[in-house]
């Protein structure tokens, strides 16, 4: 691999010894299915840039190959579980997120894709998954996807047809899962672990004391020193909060809530946009990293999209354009594919958003900053997670106060705040 470099991720730098020749060659002879293959080169790098992604480390394999006396080159990205002693590693060890990703892309998006193609719709929801395994470690291989064009989005927000492409894919997803679900649950039984099943997951710093930063921001900022009572009310209970609506479905499942099967980490940096090589013109989206997917309400994936897919500006002028977009192909894909029983009505999704608001107060105090962060390169991920001091620097960026401004403001006259005040 090439030198240390700034914009890649340091457990990234550096492949295990194991990634070699023989590797890439039991992976290509399986899925070519033949034995008559022989690895003439490999060229490992880093597959993603610093900040992209957290919960993994992934590699990119330039492979020349010769099979059935023809030579071929093929660039794969490579998904595997931190070696690397630290935070990363201690985090997620001795998580279930590779049994999930592998349930995910091995059985449930191919079922619903073949779904979809039954009732004439060819969404294509997933990059197809070359090789997995368990052991001796947890590994996934994909083929590439920057050969064929598409390319991750950092230089700006995605557009309103950008957000569209997205949105629609989840829903028609979620759609599908909604109806499996109600036909046969079981067959969602491993699909059980989200954020909250992260072993120590609400111990951690970043999640544990992120309200807390919130309420030394709120005490700072003049103009949002009025908010303090209501986030003081619900520091001590807001992480339970968070856990009786991502893991309701498991906790205290409710008759009339929608359920699906979501992607559970919906943001601009899990998914690959592609344009058309000729015209320039944006072609499509591909949703990707499915680890923390898991059957809980719908309103999950939708809150997450408010921020973490769409900016400030989306939010405040089109977010109920794109409320209204996501609910109206949801449901016209459950018509499409022939789901039994009364349809989904928007005034219940409506007040399931509301009925999940405490999601959306975790997001705003905890995550959105980092966002921010990252969204103008402000910091390095991995710092932001494991350091205090580059935590207080995200919530004190102008941008974020200015967006917290209007959305408290909102949040009060929405009613967030009423049951924090009883």
């Amino acid at each position: 691999m090439g030198d240390n470099n700034e914009s890649y991720n340091e457990d990234e730098l550096e492949a295990p010894a194991w990634l070699n020749s023989e590797f890439f060659a039991d992976v290509l002879s399986k899925h070519e299915n033949t034995s008559e293959l022989n690895v003439n080169h490999v060229k490992i790098s880093p597959a993603s840039a610093k900040g992209d992604h957290y919960a993994s480390v992934m590699f990119r394999g330039a492979v020349t190959y010769t099979c059935r006396n023809q030579t071929f080159t093929k660039s794969l990205i490579v998904k595997t579980m931190p070696e690397q002693e630290g935070h990363k590693k201690d985090m997620l060890g001795e998580s279930r997120i590779f049994e999930t990703e592998i349930g995910m892309y091995s059985e449930m998006l191919p079922k619903f894709e073949k779904i979809l193609r039954a009732a004439g719709d060819n969404t294509v929801l997933h990059v197809p998954c070359l090789f997995y395994s368990l052991k001796p470690r947890k590994v996934m291989v994909f083929e590439d996807l920057v050969p064929q064009g598409y390319y991750v989005l950092r230089d700006r927000s995605m557009n309103i047809e950008e957000l569209k492409c997205a949105l629609s894919k989840l829903a028609k997803w979620h759609a599908v899962s909604f109806k499996l679900l109600k036909e046969d649950e079981v067959q969602f039984a491993s699909f059980k672990d989200g954020l909250m099943e992260i072993p120590n997951f609400t111990e951690d710093p970043y999640i544990k004391n992120g309200i807390d930063l919130f309420i030394r921001l709120l005490d700072k900022v003049p103009e949002l020193k009025q908010f303090k009572p209501y986030f003081e009310k619900m520091r001590s209970s807001h992480l339970k909060e968070l856990e009786n609506v991502l893991s309701e479905y498991r906790l205290d499942r409710k008759p009339n809530t929608y359920y699906v099967l979501s992607h559970g980490d919906f943001h601009l940096r899990n998914m690959m946009l592609k344009n058309n090589e000729t015209t320039g013109a944006f072609e499509d989206c591909m949703l990707l990293d499915f680890q923390i997917s898991n059957v809980c309400p719908f309103t999950v994936d939708v809150i997450y999209s408010f921020y973490m897919l769409m900016d400030e500006k989306q939010r405040q002028n089109h977010k109920d354009e794109l409320l209204y977009f996501y609910f109206t192909t949801f449901t016209s894909t459950l018509q499409k594919i022939g789901c039994k029983g009364e349809l989904p009505h928007i005034v219940e999704f409506r007040r399931q958003l509301f009925n999940h608001r405490h999601y959306e107060i975790f997001l705003v105090t905890t995550f959105l900053p980092m966002i921010f962060a990252m969204r103008g390169n402000f910091c390095d991920l991995g710092e932001v997670i494991q350091k205090e001091d580059a935590r207080w620097r995200c919530y004190n960026q102008p941008e974020y106060i200015e967006d917290i401004k209007r959305i408290l403001s909102e949040f009060l006259h929405q009613g967030y705040f009423e049951d924090s005040m009883q």
